[in-house]
């Protein structure tokens, strides 16, 4: 009888033993990073960096898979179906985890159901830079102009749904202006464009637009944060040169499929910790015209939270939708 009660226990206790050494021992192979858009953008950019970092830290290579397409459901999806194991992985940002749910008819996937959301890892602005063909060397002036010329003017973006796309359609309504827009799969095409002249305007972030401002490739007008930046000082922000209160951040992180094991998320949040505090890393962040800002699995879960109901609302005055 007491063998009956017994064997239960065994079993038990057998597969814990199992399992507790298959959890210390993460990882023991490589970890794949699917990043939802094209390489040579902002988000490629930065995962990367990161991924070398973390790769350095924890002794086995991590491997950027880009994934773009449908507002970055597509990448996001991938994530989705893959093991809870901890050797699948994905950037998540504020397209993926707040606006898709007020512009997407369908968002495939429930963000806290069918996610878990690591660590936050990075926020950047946005500058706005135009086609230096354009007349206007100002806000004011591109507001005159647009309003002298509605409907004329063409904006790129890197995606609906994007800071990008969303950005200009919330200047728009805080302006009263009226432009086009014409969504591209990668930021590296949109300013291709712009620069030949296909597209007039675009907000796009540092990480992409800076050099191209910096080279004199492209005009840049003012930046999307409340406050100007350390590494492009001489350029004002969009609320100080004619808009005030606008203000537009993009954020992102690391995330998992649903159900990952605790012990797992706990040791990835530790190392991206250590990594965003690394002081070369740091840099090649600001390098690319981000900061780092780290938050644990919880705050990242809130920002999500909160960023869904903020773009909401603003998504909805602004009448943006998928093109």
């Amino acid at each position: 009888m007491r063998l009956r009660f017994l064997l239960p226990a065994l079993v038990l206790a057998a597969l814990a033993a199992v399992s507790i050494p298959a959890v210390a021992a993460y990882p023991d192979k490589p970890i794949r990073l699917i990043v939802p858009s094209a390489p040579g953008g902002a988000p490629d950019a930065l995962m990367r960096a990161l991924g070398t970092q973390l790769s350095q830290q924890m002794g086995v290579p991590v491997v950027i898979d880009n994934k773009p397409g449908g507002s970055y459901t597509i990448g996001t999806m991938d994530l989705v179906r893959s093991p809870a194991d901890g050797y699948t992985l994905a950037y998540g940002n504020i397209v993926s985890l707040a606006t898709n749910k007020s512009l997407l008819s369908n968002v495939p996937y429930d963000v806290e159901k069918d996610l878990t959301l690591i660590a936050n890892t990075l926020r950047l602005s946005n500058l706005m830079i135009v086609n230096n063909d354009l007349p206007v060397k100002s806000v004011p002036e591109l507001i005159a102009y647009a309003k002298k010329n509605p409907g004329k003017l063409a904006f790129a973006s890197d995606g609906n749904g994007t800071t990008a796309h969303l950005g200009v359609e919330l200047f728009k309504s805080m302006t009263g202006t009226h432009m086009l827009h014409v969504p591209y799969k990668a930021a590296t095409a949109a300013i291709t464009d712009l620069i030949g002249g296909g597209v007039q305007l675009m907000m796009v972030n540092t990480p992409v637009s800076g050099p191209q401002a910096q080279t004199g490739r492209v005009r840049a007008l003012g930046i999307s944060s409340s406050q100007r930046s350390s590494t492009y000082p001489d350029i004002p922000t969009i609320a100080e040169a004619g808009v005030p209160g606008f203000e537009v951040t993009a954020w992102g992180g690391i995330v998992g499929p649903a159900h990952m094991p605790k012990e797992v998320v706990t040791r990835l949040n530790a190392e991206i910790r250590a990594a965003l505090a690394n002081p070369a890393l740091r840099e090649r962040f600001r390098a690319l015209g981000a900061e780092t800002d780290f938050g644990t699995s919880e705050q990242f879960l809130e920002l999500s939270r909160r960023e869904t109901v903020k773009w909401a609302r603003i998504i909805k005055d602004s009448g943006a939708k998928i093109d």
